[in-house]
């Protein structure tokens, strides 16, 4: 049987750096759930539908065929064939799936999607609504949090990393924004599963959130 492990939360809470770390030391399968929104909100964008237009954005999403796969163990989203790892991460992006992701017909596709991977092999997902709706009998559950100060400054640095330029009182806007609209949406709003153990990662490392993951797999 495949054991699956979801962990939800807010923005920038480190929900793929953890997942990834905790399915490297089980040998487990990483679904980037975000990315495959994030993907779908590219698709809109190129096409330059209405991200206002819900019945618009519900339509096109047929047409966006959206897939994972492996390859030299790096995980690759891939839309309509194309490889667009290197295209999902800008705050352009992040922005529209915020918007995209509300959409009942979008969440729909790619929920099925992830219930079909997570049901022939083990693995960690990461999301808002993995715990809720995705995977409700997940093996272990996780609420992964952190303060609203905290995510901004990660996210802060990650992009100046990458040598972008950005506004740290932008991005603490933007994320305060992106919660409100994440835990108020209709459609699978972001909140902690029954049975979900919540972790604060505020004053924790990676590994610290890891290892506690990992024991929670043991116990």
């Amino acid at each position: 049987m495949p054991y699956n492990i979801g962990i939800d939360g807010p923005a920038g809470a480190g929900k793929s750096t953890i997942a990834k770390k905790v399915a490297a030391k089980k040998g487990y399968i990483y679904v980037d759930t975000g990315a495959m929104y994030r993907a779908m909100a590219l698709f809109m964008l190129e096409k330059k539908v209405n991200l206002s237009d819900t019945e618009a954005i519900g339509k096109n999403c047929e047409n966006a065929d959206i897939s994972i796969k492996y390859e030299n163990g790096v995980q690759c989203v891939y839309l309509n064939g194309e490889n667009v790892n290197d295209r999902i991460r800008t705050p352009e992006v992040s922005a529209a799936a915020s918007k995209t992701s509300v959409v009942k017909k979008v969440r729909e596709k790619l929920v099925s999607l992830q219930q079909a991977l997570a049901a022939k092999t083990s693995v960690v997902m990461d999301g808002r609504d993995i715990c809720t709706k995705v995977l409700p009998d997940a093996d272990v559950k996780v609420y992964l949090t952190a303060s609203v100060e905290v995510r901004a400054k990660r996210r802060y640095d990650e992009l100046v990393g990458k040598g972008e330029s950005c506004d740290l009182t932008e991005i603490e806007k933007d994320i305060a924004e992106r919660d409100r609209r994440d835990m108020t949406r209709e459609e699978s709003p972001l909140v902690k599963a029954d049975g979900a153990v919540e972790i604060d990662s505020s004053d924790m490392t990676i590994d610290e959130v890891a290892d506690k993951i990992l024991s929670l797999c043991r116990e």
